[in-house]
């Protein structure tokens, strides 16, 4: 019976990464296919190469049992009548509750092609057990509220830098009479600034369960090397532009914006693989952090805030993930990528580095941040950048919709499940526990 309890909750652990790819990391490359940069094909294997790097070779060994500190267990422990031994079974039936549930949601929300956060789904889940397990109190409200401010916060910021860097590339380049001449002279300082905020993205956010263990990469150093990359990359930019579109200043407009668009693919191949990259690191923990927390609890029989991630469980994460993005993943390609707005590879660079940038500069500021919200929002941008006539009004409505009901949505199919467990399966996982 032990067997069977283990094989399903790891089996729920894979569900939950395999519907994170479908949704979640579809969200990467919705760019660099919407504007036909790559193939479907050609996105989920560098996708795929991404995530799976970032989830497996970097992704943290140590995990929070409980989501972003949503639910606190020792709130479980000591209410009136509660042994240690029944804390952690309603803790192990609760956090498979709630994985299933996220998971459930995010099915639903990728069969509709809606773009959702995951990170908001498992909280969400998390919270609808803890409610009903240890009542309002077990709940961590300040973060909830967090997680509120983040829907506004993230669409808001990161449509506002969509806006100003499409609308900074559209009059300098597109917008200009010879537009060749103009991305000779002016490319390169996009070039710059896209590998200064990529380097620096991929350190501190696909990098940083391991840069603590690296003494000498402080701050500085850090800018530093984001420096040299970037000054590297432009002046190589330069080189590749000069030969490019040199003798190219003669031809009909039309023509000129079609070898403009082309200069800007490598561009969004690049950054959407590094969002790839840094989305493997981090959001692989929505899956593996819950799975780890009941294997551990299924072993000692003790429950942690924090506990190590075994090195099978994070492949199980990265294969899920890689799986999903490749089985499911263009529903979400689709609305994200054509459905808001006509997306071009100078547009499909706009938007990652506008959702590079908020992403980073709110996590180093402490605030709450979605990449989903981020990167519709700067896609929403770039679509007003043009008017608001090239935005599909109908569609962003039911993504701001399936924003909304997220959280309580993955409660209440937390909530149900957590109940139908406790009734059925509590004595079965208090007995494995109890021979821990």
């Amino acid at each position: 019976m032990d067997m069977i309890i283990l094989g399903s909750v790891v089996l729920l652990g894979f569900y939950m990464a395999w519907n994170i790819g479908a949704n979640d990391v579809a969200n990467s490359m919705a760019d660099a296919v919407g504007s036909k940069a790559l193939t479907l094909k050609q996105a989920v294997i560098a996708a795929g190469i991404c995530e799976f790097a970032g989830a497996v070779l970097v992704g943290s060994h140590v995990a929070d049992t409980v989501r972003k500190g949503i639910v606190d267990p020792e709130v479980l422990a000591h209410l009136p009548g509660m042994v240690p031994s029944e804390a952690a079974t309603l803790f192990v039936i609760g956090m498979a509750s709630a994985l299933l549930a996220a998971a459930i949601w995010l099915n639903i929300s990728s069969l509709t092609g809606m773009p959702v956060s995951t990170t908001h789904s498992i909280v969400g889940a998390v919270a609808g057990f803890g409610i009903v397990a240890a009542g309002f109190g077990a709940v961590n409200w300040i973060k909830m509220s967090q997680i509120v401010a983040s829907w506004f916060i993230s669409p808001i910021v990161g449509g506002t830098m969509g806006f100003v860097i499409f609308t900074f590339i559209s009059k300098t380049i597109l917008g200009s009479a010879q537009p060749v001449r103009a991305a000779e002279k002016i490319t390169p300082f996009i070039v710059f600034f896209l590998a200064l905020t990529v380097t620096m993205a991929t350190i501190y956010k696909g990098l940083k369960h391991i840069i603590k263990d690296v003494a000498w990469l402080t701050d500085n150093n850090t800018l530093l090397i984001a420096f040299a990359v970037a000054i590297i990359s432009a002046v190589l930019s330069k080189f590749y532009l000069h030969r490019k579109l040199a003798d190219k200043a003669g031809l009909s407009i039309a023509k000129q914006l079609e070898l403009v668009e082309q200069i800007f693919v490598p561009m969004v191949i690049i950054s959407s693989c590094s969002v790839a990259f840094a989305h493997g690191s981090n959001d692989v923990a929505n899956a593996v952090g819950p799975l780890s927390a009941v294997v551990s609890i299924l072993h000692t029989g003790t429950v942690a805030m924090r506990v190590g991630v075994p090195f099978w469980i994070m492949v199980l994460g990265g294969a899920g993930i890689v799986v999903g993005l490749a089985t499911y993943g263009y529903r979400v390609m689709a609305t994200v990528g054509s459905d808001i707005t006509e997306i071009t590879p100078s547009r499909g660079v706009a938007a990652d580095i506008a959702t590079t940038v908020t992403v980073l500069a709110c996590s180093r500021m402490g605030l709450p941040i979605s990449t989903t919200h981020t990167l519709v929002g700067a896609i929403l941008g770039i679509g007003m950048a043009r008017g608001f006539a090239g935005i599909n009004r109908d569609v962003t409505k039911k993504i701001f919709g399936a924003w909304l009901i997220t959280v309580p949505a993955a409660a209440v199919v937390s909530i149900i499940l957590f109940m139908i467990g406790r009734e059925f399966l509590f004595n079965v996982v208090h007995h494995l526990i109890l021979a821990a």
